[in-house]
C-alpha cells in the first residue's frame, strides 16, 4: 500500500489547522476516457501545477492529473518555511562541486524564494508572507559552524540576510533554555502553505490548465507520444512531468530507486494569546540541528504550529500527539499545560544526499522529488524549469540535475529498512547531543 492511500481518505483533506482555516474550493471532475494534450502532469502540488502554470502561459496544452485533490499532499500539509539554499551547506556544494556551479546553484535557489514571494504579492495577504527563518543550534560546535555557513554566504555571494547570534541574544528570540544560539535568516520566510498551493491551482486554471482529480496514475506506457493511464481515463501526451514527490506509487523505477518516502507530524497549539511572547519574541519560523528537526512558528491567531518526529514506515502511528507534544514540551517547558487541537501528518520525499532528484527518466519525460524538507520554495521552482526544458530551454534544469542524488543501497526493497537504522542512529546522536 502507499502512502496515497494509507493514511487518508481519498480526496478528503486531513484535519489539519491549515485545512480548518482555508476556504477548500469545489471538487473538479475525475478523468474519464481519453484526453490529449501538450503535457500530462502527475501530481497537482507545488512542483506540477508552478510546471502546469508556466507551460500554459508558453501556450501549450496541459492535463494535470491528481489522485486525490490539488494540493493534497505535502504542498499542503507542511511547515510552511520559505527557506534559502539546499538542505546541504553551500560550502559543502562548492567542494563537491566547485565554485562556478555551486554559485549558479545558489541564485537558482535565491530565484526560487523570490518566485514564491511574487506568487504571495499575486494571491493575496491570506497567504500569509512574512519575512524570517531562525536556526537554532544546540551546542557551540554547532553554533560556530552555521556562522561560518554565514559568513561564507556573505564573503562568497554577498548574502547580507542572515544575522548571527551567541546564547543569550538568540534566546531573547527564540525562547528555549535548549537553544546556544543560531542565525535568523531574514531573507527567508514562512506562508499558509494551503492557501499558497490554493493560489497556484487558480492560476493554472486562468491559464488553460485542466486538472482532473482523483485520478490516481498505475502506468506511464513510454513513447511519443507518452500514454499516462489511470483506472477511468488516459491521456496521451508528448511530454510527461512526474511531480508526486513522497506520494507518487511505485510507477517510474527510476525514481523510486533515489527518492524515499517519509512521515514528519505537525500539531498546533490551542491559541496561546499573550503567551506566545513566552515563546517567540518575533514572527518568524524556526527549525533547529536535529538530524530529526523540529520546526514551528506561531499562527495567524497565535497558535504554536510545532513540526517534527519524522517515521519511515508508510503508516502513521496510532498516536501521533504524545510522541509530538513531548518534543515541544522538551524546548518550551513553558508550554506544560497546553494542548493540541490539530495535529496532522505528511510524507515527504527524501533523498541520501538530501538534496532534489532532478532527472530525466526518457527524453519526452522528467521529474522532480526528494527535496527533503526543503521543498516549499524548490520544488515550485523544479517544476517551473522542467517547463522551460520542455519548451527548448534546458539549461536550468541541467544545472539542478548535476545535484548529486545516488541511489539508495540495495534497490527500492531495501531502502527502506537501510534509511530507518540510519536515521535511528542519527536519533540517538540527537538524543545524546554528539
Amino acid at each position: 500500500m502507499s502512502a496515497l492511500t494509507r493514511n487518508d481518505k481519498q480526496a478528503t483533506f486531513p484535519q489539519s489547522w491549515y485545512a480548518a482555516t482555508t476556504d477548500v474550493p469545489p471538487l473538479r471532475a475525475q478523468l474519464r476516457g481519453a484526453q490529449t494534450a501538450d503535457v500530462c502532469i502527475i501530481g497537482a502540488g507545488y512542483t506540477g501545477l508552478s510546471a502546469a502554470r508556466t507551460l500554459a502561459a508558453k501556450g501549450l496544452s496541459v492535463v494535470v492529473l491528481e489522485a486525490h485533490r490539488a494540493g493534497f499532499g505535502a504542498s499542503g500539509r507542511n511547515g510552511g518555511q520559505v527557506a534559502s539554499g539546499y538542505n546541504a551547506p553551500q560550502r559543502l556544494l562548492t567542494k563537491m562541486l566547485g565554485a562556478d556551479t555551486a554559485r549558479d546553484l545558489w541564485h537558482l535557489s535565491e530565484e526560487a524564494k523570490a518566485d514564491v514571494a511574487a506568487n504571495c504579492a499575486d494571491f493575496g495577504s491570506n497567504t500569509q508572507y512574512k519575512s524570517g527563518i531562525a536556526h537554532g543550534c544546540y551546542s557551540e560546535k554547532e553554533r560556530a559552524a552555521h556562522h561560518a555557513d554565514a559568513t561564507f554566504l556573505q564573503d562568497t555571494y554577498g548574502y547580507d540576510q542572515i544575522k548571527t547570534y551567541d546564547t543569550a541574544p538568540f534566546r531573547d528570540v527564540v525562547a528555549s533554555p535548549l537553544y546556544q544560539g543560531g542565525t535568523i535568516d531574514w531573507g527567508g520566510a514562512h506562508i499558509h502553505p494551503l492557501r499558497y498551493v490554493f493560489g497556484l491551482a487558480r492560476a493554472a486554471e486562468a491559464a488553460g490548465v485542466r486538472i482532473f482529480e482523483r485520478a490516481e496514475v498505475h502506468h506511464i506506457a513510454k513513447g511519443d507520444p507518452a500514454e499516462v493511464r489511470t483506472d477511468k481515463g488516459r491521456v496521451k501526451a508528448r511530454f510527461v512531468v512526474v511531480a508526486g514527490n513522497g506520494y507518487l506509487p511505485g510507477i517510474e523505477r527510476k525514481i523510486a530507486a533515489k527518492v524515499m518516502p517519509i512521515n514528519s507530524f505537525i500539531g498546533a497549539t490551542a491559541p496561546l494569546g499573550d503567551k506566545a511572547a513566552s515563546v517567540l519574541a518575533r514572527d518568524i519560523a524556526v527549525h533547529d540541528t536535529k538530524f530529526v528537526v523540529n520546526y514551528f512558528r506561531m499562527s495567524e491567531d497565535n497558535r504554536l504550529l510545532f513540526g517534527g518526529r519524522a517515521n519511515y514506515a508508510i503508516g502513521f502511528p496510532k498516536d501521533i500527539d504524545t510522541a509530538l507534544h513531548h518534543r515541544m514540551l522538551a524546548l518550551f517547558p513553558q508550554l506544560e499545560g497546553v494542548g493540541f487541537d490539530y495535529v496532522w501528518g505528511g510524507t515527504l520525499g527524501m533523498t541520501v544526499s538530501r538534496l532534489p532528484a532532478v532527472q530525466r527518466i526518457a527524453p519526452n519525460i522528467m521529474s522532480a522529488a526528494g527535496f527533503s524538507g526543503h521543498g516549499v520554495a524548490l520544488s515550485g521552482f523544479a517544476g517551473k524549469v522542467m517547463a522551460e526544458a520542455i519548451a527548448g530551454q534546458a539549461g536550468r534544469f541541467d544545472l539542478l540535475a548535476t545535484l548529486p542524488t545516488p541511489s539508495f543501497p540495495g534497490g527500492t526493497a531495501a531502502r527502506a529498512p537501510l534509511l530507518a537504522l540510519a536515521m535511528t542512529w542519527f536519533a540517538l546522536r540527537d538524543r545524546l547531543g554528539i
